[in-house]
């Protein structure tokens, strides 16, 4: 096999920034045409409904059915999933479910209120969602840690009902999934995928319910048929590829020390994913840098997935080398990758310099696959630079807040007085003589 030719950086090079820039570029950059198509099935789905999605299946997953509700697997196919996996796999998920469900309900919100100085009642009601939408991808890959992920914190907010999409290519059913949804809580599942699942889920069709909101990742079709949806229902968030940064401190004298070999297949864990998943190596030491890269290159060949990880390495992966510690965590917060491990001396520490990243995962012990499985928190996270301004999947994701107000006859009219002022210099006097009725003498 050819060596790997992989994009190294310095943070002492003239062009640095501008190099590190094209690089998170590079891993934003949209599929070409994908927009276009993802508009036609839309229309087509919305126009058409459960015959368009009868098309699309065929088309796309080779699946020929003659009525929609075939597509939808019964509760007694869901158990008879759980049934037939191996005990290892029950325990699996039984641990992994629990795990989840036990971190995601200290996140619930809880409704308040109280009662200000002028006798005004004021608070905050929270409720949960009544439908919702939980996409789960098919094709390369089988995913039930994506149901635990998605349906349990639905299921700990409250959410009246769950509706699962999952596309089988050539009607190949994954059992782990089907079970992984009658153990999280999941209601409905169909068989149907792609930027058409999406819209049946946004809109309805004669058989698909309309849901409130939509969360669960997706290939580049999904995404974008998600960001398509929006407005007519909620989203998460629109995820892009993995992404993965191993922050190793590796100066001379430091005690965060670690087997190369550990890095480079924390970094092949993200990169199997697909060919534009990101995974990037940033390091205070260049001789532990020629150390990982020799790992990669002795380690590549053993992996089943070799090529995808080799394509994602060579198109958006980096091994990039700082000055010291304050550089690498100034690189991390610039990318604000969707996983971050902190292998360095005080990992405590240095998360709290930490300011853009979706989970951090902290020491040399704590890995990346961890989290996607069983660690406890979300593994759906924020992708392509979101993590500046966006969160992990919670059960904050599936409760929405209103606000509650109860005046008194004093009250009203105290408040009344300042609504008037303002209102009038808005020029609105509807409203300023609304509040005017309820203001005392």
């Amino acid at each position: 096999m050819n060596s790997l030719s992989i994009l190294k950086l310095d943070s002492r090079d003239e062009g640095f920034s501008e190099s590190l820039q094209a690089l998170l570029d590079r891993s934003h950059e949209q599929v070409e045409g994908v927009e276009d198509v993802v508009e036609d099935i839309i229309s087509n789905v919305r126009q058409r409904g459960d015959q368009a999605l009868l098309e699309y299946t065929s088309q796309f997953d080779r699946l020929d059915v003659d009525r929609a509700s075939e597509l939808e697997l019964s509760a007694q196919r869901l158990q008879q999933a759980v049934e037939s996996i191996s005990d290892q796999q029950r325990e699996a998920l039984d641990f992994s479910i629990s795990r989840v469900r036990e971190f995601h309900q200290r996140q619930g919100g809880e409704s308040w209120t109280y009662t200000d100085d002028t006798g005004t009642l004021l608070g905050q009601q929270v409720t949960p969602l009544d439908r919702v939408g939980v996409y789960v991808p098919g094709g390369k890959a089988a995913y039930p840690s994506t149901v635990v992920m998605t349906a349990v914190p639905a299921d700990v907010a409250g959410v009246g009902e769950t509706i699962m999409v999952v596309p089988t290519p050539d009607g190949e059913i994954n059992e782990l999934v089907l079970a992984a949804a009658a153990l999280s809580g999941v209601d409905r599942v169909f068989t149907i995928g792609g930027a058409q699942a999406i819209a049946a889920l946004a809109y309805g069709t004669e058989t698909i319910p309309a849901v409130d909101k939509i969360v669960g990742p997706g290939n580049a079709y999904v995404a974008t048929a998600k960001r398509r949806v929006f407005g007519k229902v909620g989203i998460d968030m629109v995820a892009g590829p993995s992404e993965i940064v191993v922050l190793c401190d590796s100066a001379q004298g430091s005690k965060a020390k670690i087997d190369p070999a550990w890095v480079a297949m924390d970094l092949f864990s993200q990169a199997e994913h697909d060919e534009l998943a990101q995974s990037i190596l940033i390091t205070t030491s260049n001789s532990f840098a020629l150390d990982v890269l020799a790992a990669i290159e002795e380690l590549l060949p053993t992996m089943e997935r070799k090529q995808i990880i080799r394509q994602a390495l060579e198109g958006q992966g980096a091994i990039i080398v700082t000055h010291d510690l304050d550089e690498a965590i100034a690189a991390t917060n610039r990318i604000a990758p969707e996983h971050l491990e902190l292998i360095v001396d005080d990992p405590l520490m240095v998360s709290k310099q930490i300011r853009h990243a979706g989970a951090i995962f902290m020491g040399a012990h704590t890995n990346e696959v961890l989290g996607d499985y069983c660690a406890g928190p979300n593994h759906t996270l924020p992708t392509s630079g979101t993590a500046r301004f966006s969160s992990p999947l919670g059960t904050y994701d599936f409760q929405k807040r209103s606000s509650l107000i109860m005046c008194t006859p004093e009250s009203a009219s105290k408040l009344g007085k300042t609504a008037s002022v303002m209102a009038r210099s808005e020029f609105l006097t509807a409203h300023a003589r609304s509040a005017e009725y309820r203001i005392k003498d």
